[in-house]
């Protein structure tokens, strides 16, 4: 009886996927107000939860005692969680009073810090109510940026999510680039895309709400970012249609994105050279600076913010890393598929966390660079690893040509590091 032939992984993708289940070290979701507070002008985020995710927010955010921040906490006492006072009600006098405060509020996200069974709120709900109650002044969102319910960077996807449904319909032919970027970033990309003819352009978040675009079948979108799913199929619900293609990272991750949409919209191989050849001259050289430190060395990859393949594919292709593990804390194979297409099959793929396993391989592989998160770093460099604090790469600047060597840079610089205190050692 003929058996079928094992034939071998040829990349990333065809590879089995270590899926564990248990104990993480993760932020939670509520961390994405810090760059998304920023980047929507007239937006407000009025976070509903306890005084431990008020001083979170505060600590990660570093506001000054002298700024007015775009969020806030509605803390809730002993009171409101044993169900002992209405909340509804107090919610709404806490929403009343803040919009009388800052009339320059058009949107306003209600955010979960626990799920609706321990903050005794239907959120979804009382969002509704009060966007008739405030309307047409402000909008009123809800998400979920519960530990329980999303990590570190899903809640901007949660965010992104819940606008969806309520941006207006368009017939229109155009472009959505989906994700939030520092402006200087996003401007980067928008001139690159209009000096190859493309256009209209669209992005979502818009810097404010009577910008946002129009959704329809279209509608092409190309996300900036790898852990969009959920914002992703909520763009697929309403007819537009995805670009797939590698992400933005690196000389090559941008050349693929920026070719993907190009072929979508026609641009011929001579406008793409001339508009690329020559940020894409300087983001070679600047990754090559970096990849000095970095070639033949070894990584691996703890899961935090779902960049992980990305930058995996950048550093092994880009770089000449060695990747041991590459750790997500979830692989949407339709988002990231085409970066898993151009890392060789080799390094472990792992999918969740079970934290004490995953430390157990850290140790025995004894990489030259361990990308993890705050909690963990301390402890791997006191055993004498070399650590990457896994947020930094989320709040640098890192797409595109222009910050191709900055990206090289994140990680070439703990391992110049190490090399210096080796040698004063030494000394």
């Amino acid at each position: 009886m003929n058996r079928p032939a094992t034939i071998p992984a040829q990349t990333c993708r065809d590879a089995p996927i270590l899926k564990q289940r248990g104990q993480r070290e993760v932020f939670c979701g509520l961390t994405g107000i810090i760059w998304l507070h920023r980047k929507m002008q007239d937006a407000f985020f009025l976070v509903v939860g306890s005084r431990t995710c008020a001083h979170l927010l505060q600590s990660a955010a570093g506001v000054m005692i002298f700024a007015e921040p775009r969020f806030g906490t509605a803390i809730l006492e002993e009171g409101d969680l044993a169900g002992m006072a209405d909340a509804h009600d107090e919610l709404d006098r806490e929403v009343a009073r803040l919009l009388a405060r800052r009339p320059d509020i058009r949107q306003l996200f209600l955010v979960g810090s626990c799920p609706s069974e321990v903050i005794k709120l239907d959120l979804a709900r009382a969002a509704e109510r009060l966007t008739v109650e405030h309307a047409p002044h402000v909008r009123v969102l809800n998400y979920s940026g519960s530990g329980i319910e999303t990590t570190f960077t899903q809640g901007e996807d949660a965010c992104l999510a819940s606008m969806v449904p309520v941006l207006p319909a368009t017939q229109a032919r155009e472009l959505l680039l989906v994700g939030a970027l520092p402006d200087v970033v996003e401007d980067q990309a928008v001139k690159l895309l209009s000096e190859m003819g493309i256009g209209p352009i669209r992005v979502l978040p818009a810097l404010r709400s009577a910008e946002m675009p129009g959704i329809g079948e279209n509608v092409v979108y190309a996300l900036l970012q790898p852990f969009l799913g959920d914002t992703a199929a909520a763009l697929d619900r309403r007819g537009a249609r995805m670009i797939s293609a590698p992400f933005p990272f690196g000389e090559e991750g941008t050349t693929a994105w920026l070719r993907a949409i190009a072929d979508e919209f026609g641009v011929d191989d001579e406008t793409f050279d001339r508009v690329t050849a020559a940020p894409r001259a300087r983001a070679r050289k600047a990754v090559a600076a970096a990849a000095e430190t970095l070639a033949g060395k070894s990584i691996f990859f703890f899961p935090d913010s779902q960049l992980e393949i990305p930058f995996a594919r950048f550093l092994i292709r880009e770089c000449g890393m060695e990747a041991i593990e590459i750790g997500a804390p979830y692989i949407h194979k339709g988002l990231v598929g085409p970066d898993m297409d151009l890392i060789p099959a080799g390094p472990t793929i792992s999918e969740g966390q079970d934290v004490d396993l995953q430390l157990d391989r850290c140790r025995a592989a004894r990489p030259d660079l361990t990308v993890c998160g705050l909690g963990l770093a301390n402890p791997l460099e006191a055993e004498g690893l070399t650590t990457k604090w896994a947020i930094e790469l989320v709040f640098t600047p890192v797409h595109f040509y222009e910050q191709a060597g900055d990206l090289a840079a994140l990680f070439a610089r703990p391992l110049r590091r190490r090399a210096l205190l080796k040698l004063e050692a030494a000394e």
